[in-house]
Order: C-alpha cells, then sequence, then structure tokens
C-alpha cells in the first residue's frame, strides 16, 4: 500500500516531547526521573521498585499518571505539578523549524499527554508558539492519554479537524494506530542517530509499521521538503 501524500493535508498536528524538539536533548529524562521520585514517595517503595511500577503503567496505561490514578488514586493536579518542575534550558530556539511550520498551509496544532504549562515552557524556548492555533493537553483529554481512542476523538471534536484532511507528527509509533485508522497521514520523528537517547525499547520500535506513512529523523528538514501549495 502506497504511503499517503501531503496534497490535501489542512491541519498538522504535532506531538511535543521527542517530536518538536530532537530526542537528543533527554529532556523527557528529567520528567522521567521526576516521575520516578513521584511513585517512590506516594507508594513508599525503592528506586528500583519505583522504576518498575513506572514503565509498568507507562506501558499499559499511555502514562504512568494514568495508571496512579487508577491504581492508587493519585490526584493529577499533584501529579503533574510535580513531574513537570525540570530545567528546560537544554532546549535552544530553533528559528528554522518555526519557518517550516509557519510555511504549512492550513491549521497547526498541538496534541499532547503532558500539561499546558508544559507545552508552554517548551515552545517559548524554542521560540515557535506563534505558529501553534491550540494546545490539546492531558486535561483536555479528560486524563485518557493517547494511544486511548477516545482521546484522538475528542480532539478531533473540539478543533473540528477533518482526519482525512490531517496529518500527525509522533515519536511514539504506537500513538499512530488511531490516527491512521481515522484516515490521517502519519509520520513518525525517530533520533537521528548521532547521540545516546533515554528511551525503553519499545518506544523506539515500528518504523515499517503499516500505520506509518512517513519516518524522519530531521523534523525541520522533512518539513521544508514537503512541496509548497499556492
Amino acid at each position: 500500500m502506497a504511503s499517503r501524500t501531503f496534497d490535501h493535508i489542512d491541519t498538522w498536528v504535532f506531538d511535543l516531547d521527542n517530536t518538536l524538539y530532537p530526542h537528543h536533548v533527554n529532556l523527557w529524562q528529567q520528567v522521567d526521573a521526576r516521575i520516578g521520585e513521584f511513585v517512590s514517595n506516594w507508594l513508599g517503595v525503592t528506586a528500583e521498585e519505583a522504576r518498575r511500577i513506572q514503565k509498568d503503567y507507562y506501558l499499559r496505561y499511555g502514562t504512568t499518571m494514568r495508571g496512579m490514578m487508577t491504581e492508587h488514586g493519585v490526584r493529577a493536579d499533584d501529579y503533574l505539578a510535580y513531574v513537570h518542575q525540570i530545567d528546560h534550558s537544554p532546549l535552544e530556539p530553533n528559528p528554522a523549524m518555526g519557518a517550516a511550520i509557519a510555511m504549512l498551509p492550513g491549521r497547526k496544532l498541538i496534541l499532547t499527554n503532558g500539561s499546558t504549562d508544559h507545552v508552554d515552557a517548551v515552545l517559548a524556548r524554542l521560540g515557535i508558539g506563534e505558529h501553534f492555533e491550540a494546545v490539546f493537553d492531558i486535561i483536555a483529554a479528560e486524563l485518557e492519554p493517547k494511544p486511548a481512542p477516545q482521546t484522538y476523538q475528542r480532539f478531533l471534536a473540539l478543533h473540528d479537524v477533518d482526519p482525512t484532511k490531517a496529518a500527525m507528527f509522533e515519536d511514539l509509533a504506537r500513538n499512530l494506530i488511531v490516527p491512521h485508522q481515522l484516515g490521517m497521514t502519519t509520520v513518525l520523528v525517530v533520533p537521528d542517530g548521532t547521540q545516546d537517547v533515554v528511551r525503553e525499547d519499545w518506544e523506539l520500535e515500528g518504523r515499517d509499521a503499516a500505520h506509518v506513512d512517513h519516518v524522519t529523523d530531521d523534523l525541520t528538514g522533512f518539513l521544508e521538503k514537503l512541496p509548497q501549495r499556492t
């Protein structure tokens, strides 16, 4: 089956972490460490046991937060406030990406399992916030993270998006399954291989999956090469 193209796209949907900035910045590593601390403190377990629980919930529930809410009654506000207390300074302004996004015809939206506060901090460091019409975060998703099908449905309905005229950019292949089923053109953003990244093995899988239309290790370059429409 031929990969879907971009000729008809009028809505461009981007994940945030490890998508709008390179994997090797390892910003998510800071969040990951904070999540482990939260789990350890909340459950009163060792760091090693917290790590096991954290990754088990992440895999089974889409986010560790969802697992902690479901299994242990954690409040989302408490969790998000703790885990996003990180240093965003490793992020550097990316005017080239901003220019490439600005050239895309139509609307640009962010769909993330993170919080709006985290999105705002990241976009401010990258200097590209002005290019996005809106952010759909974990609160807008009613605390149900990607890849839950209902999360994409809420997003599409809230922002009146026709999935058959939309493209989705993501760093996790499993988060592109539902978008592809809905008719979206899907793009998997992968590490460029030049520097070490901190990821689970399963997070790096799926490049050859049928629901992945395109793969890139250079999002800015990929967007710059898209055919311009007048």
